[in-house]
């Protein structure tokens, strides 16, 4: 649904702070710990939820994503289960938008139409789909468009200002800059040149500019936020849950809390930018 995105970040705007953005893998390290996961988000203060669609072969994901999907596939997560963990979300939390995000594969599998139907009776509200460029919108970008599920695409230091319009053409919700060239989780970019390139996106759209790729600490937050419209953090929130598990890669006693005490630390970062900013 584009208007709950777009009433968090009418929201978010009204309150001059940028949006904290977590990604975590649906079903690592089982289905019932990452139900827990996501329900300790907001709480922990993030604004809205990328979902993980755990796929065998992923190519933009790092190691430590890399891993968290394997994890969840071993015990037993489909693109079925990740639905319903929307969907059990959904009882208790109607505000926060969840963005699912992965590979073209598992979706076009399990048929377009059928999978944007049961993605809007779950409660998603957008879709990050990475290996799917503007020139194929027909597979799936304008179909979803189509039944009012926001389609994010992403903008990187190499997305110059010729491509930059065919990127933004069909894209909603908001665009995701990734911050550098290479996979997810490696190192920050230079800081100082992510203001500029938010500017630079912003002279092309008026959407909200989410950054992310690399983001691990508070203190990288609170920098990233004073210019950007939102920051997103993933490989770090999955490290912790990784760090978190048994030697038999079980859940422990510690894991959900450990996300929810990182998410709040980052939240603080994040809810500090813009007054940092105007000091």
């Amino acid at each position: 649904m584009t208007a709950r995105m777009d009433k968090r970040f009418a929201d978010l705007k009204a309150e001059n702070r940028p949006a904290l953005v977590t990604y975590f893998m649906g079903g690592d390290p089982d289905y019932d710990t990452s139900l827990a996961i996501m329900k300790a988000l907001p709480v922990a203060g993030a604004d809205i939820i990328e979902l993980g669609m755990p796929f065998s072969d992923p190519m933009a994901d790092g190691p430590t994503i890399q891993m968290a999907g394997l994890r969840a596939l071993k015990a037993g997560q489909t693109l079925k289960k990740t639905l319903a963990l929307a969907k059990a979300f959904r009882e208790t939390d109607q505000a926060t938008p969840i963005v699912f995000m992965g590979y073209y594969n598992p979706i076009y599998i399990f048929g377009v139409e059928k999978f944007l139907d049961a993605a809007l009776e779950a409660g998603v509200d957008g879709l990050i789909v990475v290996d799917l460029p503007p020139e194929m919108d027909d597979e799936l970008c304008i179909p979803a468009l189509a039944k009012d599920v926001n389609f994010i695409r992403l903008a990187t230091p190499t997305t110059d200002d010729r491509r930059l319009p065919k990127v933004l053409k069909n894209t909603s919700g908001f665009v995701y800059y990734v911050s550098m060239n290479g996979i997810t989780g490696s190192a920050l970019p230079d800081l100082s040149l992510v203001s500029g390139a938010v500017r630079r996106i912003k002279d092309h759209t008026d959407l909200p500019i989410c950054v992310g790729f690399g983001v691990k600490t508070a203190e990288q937050a609170r920098v990233i936020g004073a210019s950007a419209d939102g920051v997103v953090v993933g490989t770090a929130i999955v490290n912790q849950v990784a760090l978190s598990l048994t030697k038999e890669g079980k859940a422990s006693a510690d894991t959900v809390q450990a996300v929810a005490t990182l998410v709040s630390g980052l939240a603080s970062g994040v809810r500090g930018a813009r007054l940092a900013a105007a000091e």
